[in-house]
């Protein structure tokens, strides 16, 4: 519902503000990461794939720090996985911030198909990866972790870092998966809705005591150059 004021007895429609005591969460996602070879799975960090950024990766990550270098952050926040720091290095070199690490945002954990077999399975239309599309749900996948264990450390992890800065600004940098999860529990509807957020795009969640609200998905006009242009 739009928000409306008096002027000389008429009522005017201006921009939404949000409240005092909200967080504006910017969820990145990180550049694009290494490609897998199907032989020798990637690095693995307690139980996650994790590979780091690749050439393009890096390139969009600068671009990200471009976008958020004047946005007036309070603080910096990644999953912890090499790619996510990566992506918010550059950013926390031209702000002087550190970077917090919240493991909780990590990606969800896919057990038989981690270190990149995730990729691998997509493209070569395991069937499993085409039972996991038609049902909308990965826990399909043998040792994956459970659905609603997976949404429920996103929504801890996210209510905790948005109680610890009440009325600022934070980005915090992550995963495909989270930002889906995260989206889609706000708009009540399942994950996989949001499940297509680009490499270093930004989302935006205004949290407050009260609730979330959804303030932007998938915004990558930082990307938008030459031949870095997003499809």
């Amino acid at each position: 519902m739009a928000e409306s004021a008096q002027d000389d007895g008429k009522v005017v429609e201006y921009r939404y503000a949000p409240p005092e005591d909200a967080t504006r969460v910017l969820l990145c996602r990180h550049g694009a990461s290494a490609s897998v070879d199907p032989d020798e799975p990637a690095e693995m960090l307690e139980g996650w794939g994790d590979p780091g950024l690749d050439d393009a990766g890096h390139r969009e990550a600068e671009l990200l720090a471009d976008r958020l270098a004047g946005a007036g952050l309070d603080a910096i926040y990644a999953s912890g996985l090499r790619r996510t720091l990566e992506t918010a290095a550059p950013l926390a070199r031209r702000l002087g911030l550190e970077v917090g690490l919240e493991p909780r945002l990590r990606e969800a954990r896919y057990g038989d198909w981690e270190g990149g077999i995730w990729r691998v399975r997509i493209t070569e239309g395991h069937p499993i990866a085409l039972q996991m599309i038609e049902e909308q749900r990965w826990d399909i996948v043998p040792g994956c972790e459970p659905v609603h264990d997976f949404a429920k450390r996103i929504r801890d992890g996210l209510d905790e870092i948005a109680a610890r800065h009440r009325g600022e600004q934070v980005a915090v940098f992550v995963h495909g998966g989270v930002i889906g999860q995260a989206m889609a529990e706000t708009a009540g509807c399942q994950s996989f809705a949001f499940n297509a957020s680009d490499n270093a795009s930004i989302s935006e969640l205004v949290i407050d005591a009260r609730r979330w609200r959804v303030r932007r998905f998938n915004d990558t006009a930082h990307l938008q150059v030459g031949a870095y242009a997003a499809s």
